[in-house]
């Protein structure tokens, strides 16, 4: 028997990633890997998912973790159909299981923000911003009972941003959003125990969502990011992918936040403190 106490927690757990084929999601499914879980990763996009599950089965090969198809499965899955999302998490939940009960869900989908000012809001904008962050997070959890183990060592961990603390002007609408996933992650923590939930915060984060600001204005957007924390820096997907591992393995953990911002929540004080 192993004499390891902490870094094999995740060890032969199951663990799904919802939104795990880029960015963020694809960074949590890797660190499980090396902490021994086998990976489930889902996306409603099957030319990102094959190409993830494929850079996945590289990264397991290359570390020398085990059998690649064994440990990294993918399944595509639309959250943003509403019309057929009640068959659509099921598919996915009976996909994930066919080798036992999940230990672990992580959802991080979510459609591109679109960003619209408060005077240019309407209802179809406002529908498309909460659909899958917040309504495909409730029919995930709808379902979670019957396909995670019913113990304080399972979790289910969500993804919100520091914009609910500290909105941008014009950001009223998404802010509403990410306020909601923080709600939703503490009722989730009453009504799914013994199965702990928990939300994590995310400052700006550098994934492939920057690729679609115009290249001509990406450097400035970045050093505007980086002028709004303590850090001085952008986050990686590889640093905050921490955030959700912690939450997997502290079985004491639930109905709570783990903020990864960089300190924008604290603010960025330049000015001498005087003493």
């Amino acid at each position: 028997m192993s004499a390891l106490k902490y870094v094999n927690k995740l060890q032969g757990q199951r663990v799904l990633v919802i939104g795990g084929s880029t960015g963020v999601g694809f960074c949590v499914a890797e660190a499980a890997l090396e902490h021994g879980a086998q990976v489930i990763i889902s996306s409603s996009n099957e030319a990102k998912l094959s190409a993830a599950l494929a850079r996945l089965h590289a990264h397991v090969r290359a570390a020398n973790l085990g059998d690649p198809d064994k440990l990294a499965l993918a399944k595509t899955c639309d959250l943003g159909n509403m019309d057929n999302l009640d068959e659509s998490v099921v598919g996915l939940f009976e996909f994930a299981t066919k080798g036992g009960k999940l230990d672990h869900v992580v959802f991080t989908a979510g459609d591109n923000l679109n960003i619209m000012g408060l005077r240019d809001a309407t209802v179809k904008g406002i529908r498309s911003h909460s659909e899958v962050r917040i309504i495909g997070a409730i029919m995930v959890a709808k379902h979670l009972h019957k396909y995670v183990n019913q113990r304080v060592q399972s979790s289910f961990t969500m993804t919100g941003g520091t914009n609910s603390w500290r909105p941008l002007p014009g950001w009223s609408v998404v802010t509403a959003t990410g306020g909601g996933i923080e709600a939703l992650s503490r009722g989730f923590a009453v009504d799914l125990r013994p199965v702990r939930s928990n939300c994590v915060l995310l400052g700006a984060v550098h994934t492939e969502i920057f690729d679609t600001v115009p290249e001509e204005r990406r450097r400035a957007v970045l050093e505007s990011f980086q002028k709004d924390v303590l850090t001085g820096t952008v986050g990686s997907p590889q640093d905050v992918a921490e955030a959700y591992i912690y939450c997997m393995k502290d079985s004491f953990a639930t109905g709570t936040h783990v903020l990864t911002d960089g300190g924008r929540q604290v603010g960025n004080s330049r000015e001498p403190l005087g003493f």
